[in-house]
């Protein structure tokens, strides 16, 4: 089963500006494990659920600079 991260993130962080791309150029990293990258800072796991998990993490650290 696959996570639609998109539609998650979205409904989490309305706010947030989501980008999905099928390659981000960083050849075979993501057959090593799954990574995101957000502002500009790489995200890595060992499952995509623990990725998802510090994506939201992220997400989160930088929201709260604009509270």
């Amino acid at each position: 089963m696959s996570l639609d991260v998109e539609t998650i993130l979205e409904e989490e962080f309305p706010e947030v500006a989501v980008l999905i791309h099928d390659c981000l150029s960083f050849c075979g990293l993501c057959r090593v494990r799954p990574y995101a990258i957000v502002n500009n800072k790489r995200i890595f796991a060992d499952t995509p659920e623990q990725c998802l998990v510090k994506i939201k993490q992220e997400i989160k650290k930088e929201l709260a600079k604009y509270e």
